[in-house]
């Protein structure tokens, strides 16, 4: 299957910067401006086109544990933005680098999320000096760190004076020498004011141009089960949802003999539907409670946010479709868009029908998943008044019956 990976990655990272600025507080399209920083020290290194590429990827995924790290280890987000020093950076670092273990790089890339809060002084997480950290994971730190101090989405003088002062002051401290003098040499303000947050992507796009490349059936099944574990994390009510989908998915695939590359953009779909409830407030994801009107609109903007998120990927507008339209309905009292039956094709069906599946069947915090014949039956009724496909859940009923 053929993918660009650029798309992927700057898609997502929009995703990754909301859980960002709502956990710990840092400005949108952090992310990028981290890739952009050190595609811009990369080049003065003499790095080749493969090892740019690499390096964009892992500074745009750096915090990609974020949610993870904040779930296992029972941390209030509030709490988190109040005081940064709640995060155990090394934790977040382990776990980031682990999910990215399977990642197909072009190269060696060990360390680079490990160690991107190691100090230059060997004062960071794993005592780590400048000499013993990769120079990945030493171009990160110092971007990652101006951005979050600084927000460079939002410059002017007086704020480009501060980040020179705090550089220098932090010459082999926190960041090397070297990286600090080649950071003010080839970063001044004129370049960094372009960083606006509307225009980082072309920035980064002139940097590395998209390229698409063919994957295999597992390389996809990495990147979508990575996404999937980032979304799931977001809220323990729905832990492993986007991926018992993607599997279910895929056993749907089965069942209607398609061919492998449908079946590899059904999972993706899957694994990646709910990506938009990345943009929603935690506190509304987990309310105990019954959401009010206004609570219940918004949460529905997730579905939305899906669609604007995965239509930047460009030669999967397909995907985009079926992953976002999972809430709709044939009587066109569903969301985002409110499609009637004719508007609805046969994978935006089946998303629908398996995402009230997984949802009944799964166990969450507040209630007991449901037996296969018992959310059978709640499929069945919906469709006989009209709100999914009818055939489809009998398929399903045939397909799950026996797992």
């Amino acid at each position: 299957m053929k993918l660009c990976i650029n798309d992927i990655l700057y898609a997502f990272s929009y995703a990754l910067d909301c859980v960002e600025n709502e956990l710990i507080g840092i400005a949108s399209h952090h992310s990028k401006r981290v890739a952009y920083i050190c595609l811009i020290l990369g080049e003065n290194l003499g790095f080749n086109e493969l090892q740019l590429n690499d390096l964009a990827v892992c500074a745009v995924l750096h915090d990609n544990a974020l949610t993870e790290y904040i779930h296992e280890e029972g941390i209030n987000g509030i709490d988190v933005v109040n005081d940064k020093d709640k995060i155990n950076a090394g934790v977040h670092c382990v776990l980031g680098e682990d999910n990215l273990k399977n990642f197909p790089f072009n190269g060696d890339v060990s360390g680079a999320i490990l160690y991107h809060h190691e100090n230059s002084d060997g004062s960071g997480p794993f005592g780590k000096t400048w000499f013993e950290t990769p120079i990945y994971a030493q171009l990160i730190h110092i971007a990652d760190r101006i951005d979050a101090e600084f927000n460079l989405g939002f410059l002017t003088e007086e704020k480009y004076e501060k980040i020179l002062k705090y550089l220098n002051e932090n010459k082999n401290i926190e960041f090397y020498e070297d990286y600090v003098d080649m950071f003010i040499e080839n970063l001044s303000y004129d370049v960094l004011l372009k960083m606006k947050d509307f225009e980082i992507e072309i920035l980064l796009e002139e940097k590395i141009p998209r390229v698409c490349k063919e994957y295999s059936l597992e390389q996809i099944i990495i990147f979508s089960d990575f996404f999937a574990n980032i979304i799931d994390y977001k809220s323990e009510f729905t832990m492993r949802h986007s991926v018992n989908i993607a599997k279910k998915a895929a056993i749907m695939a089965k069942y209607y003999s398609c061919d492998e590359e449908t079946t590899t953009k059904l999972y993706f779909a899957g694994a990646v539907h709910d990506i938009g409830k990345l943009v929603i407030d935690k506190d509304i994801l987990e309310k105990p409670d019954k959401l009010t009107e206004n609570e219940y609109i918004y949460m529905q903007n997730h579905a939305y946010y899906t669609y604007e998120i995965l239509r930047r990927i460009r030669g999967l507008e397909d995907i985009a479709s079926w992953a976002s339209m999972h809430h709709e309905k044939l009587n066109g009292s569903g969301y985002p868009f409110g499609k009637t039956a004719d508007e609805l094709g046969f994978k935006e069906r089946l998303m629908a029908c398996l995402d009230i599946y997984q949802a009944l069947t799964e166990t969450r915090p507040y209630k007991e998943g449901l037996k296969h014949d018992k959310a059978i039956s709640i499929l069945k009724n919906m469709a006989q008044n009209n709100f999914i496909d009818e055939s489809i859940v009998n398929d399903i009923e045939i397909a799950f019956s026996g797992k």
